[in-house]
């Protein structure tokens, strides 16, 4: 009787310990799990913050355009540019009384990479000539330059959207004066983005073949039909432009007459 009662106690303290065991083991197991989800809690969370991140870095700007853009290229050239311009009053435009009835022949200067310096009441814009893809343009230009063509003459156009350039060489001040000749097209750069790229000098025209004296400097990235002879680079000055483009267009809108006037003084050439 004695030995049942003693196997029986001992079962039971066998079977007590079975119990604890398996519960000391769940309360692990629950512990490991809890810690897995809340890893991949962590997991999860970080992995949503870094989309948001990225996403951010690789999401595409709304396309803004007008006087949106105007007021965006504004604030970025403002921000870029030198911070003053100092800027005297524009001289008193010369009278329209030039002109040829032919254009002109090459002259030496003409011939080789030269020098054109625009001095302005904003400062001075340099330009080096590229006579082996533009000569009939460049001797042209070189011409009006020695002429005096160009001294006090106002830079009559600035755009400011799509198209960022500063329109000079019109003596009527409209966009409809001239040398009284035309230069055939030249170094037309191929179709594509950018194929104006900053720094470029190239001839305003009434289409094909109708160059005269207008040029326009361009003081960004600018995308146009290929019509238009690239006869320059911008060596000096490119900031000056970029700040007068910053001052925006007259008037509002973004092309038009440039609200700080910048009128060429004296252009002057050199050998390069």
């Amino acid at each position: 009787m004695a030995s049942n009662q003693r196997e029986r106690q001992l079962a039971r303290e066998k079977y007590e310990r079975q119990q604890e065991r398996r519960a000391v083991s769940s309360k692990r197991r629950g512990r490991g799990q809890k810690i897995i989800a809340a890893a991949v809690v962590l997991v999860l969370v970080a992995g949503s913050l870094a989309y948001v991140f990225i996403s951010q870095i690789n999401k595409s700007e709304p396309v803004v355009d007008g006087a949106a853009a105007a007021s965006a290229l504004a604030s970025a050239m403002a921000s870029a540019a030198p911070e003053t311009l100092a800027c005297t009053p524009a001289v008193a435009a010369r009278p329209d009384n030039l002109t040829w009835t032919t254009a002109p022949a090459a002259s030496l200067l003409a011939s080789k990479p030269a020098k054109i310096t625009f001095t302005t009441n904003c400062g001075d814009i340099v330009i080096e000539t590229l006579p082996d893809q533009a000569p009939l343009t460049v001797a042209s230009e070189i011409f009006l330059v020695e002429q005096g063509f160009y001294d006090s003459v106002a830079c009559h156009r600035l755009t400011t959207a799509g198209i960022f350039v500063l329109q000079c060489g019109d003596p009527k001040g409209d966009g409809t004066g001239g040398p009284g000749y035309q230069v055939p097209d030249e170094n037309l750069p191929g179709e594509g983005a950018a194929n104006y790229p900053a720094g470029s000098v190239a001839m305003a025209n009434a289409g094909p073949g109708t160059s005269g004296s207008q040029f326009f400097l361009v003081y960004d990235d600018t995308t146009l039909p290929s019509g238009y002879t690239i006869w320059g680079t911008i060596t000096s000055g490119l900031e000056l432009l970029r700040r007068v483009a910053a001052a925006g267009v007259a008037g509002g809108g973004s092309d038009g007459a440039p609200t700080q006037s910048i009128t060429i003084e004296t252009a002057t050439a050199q050998a390069g």
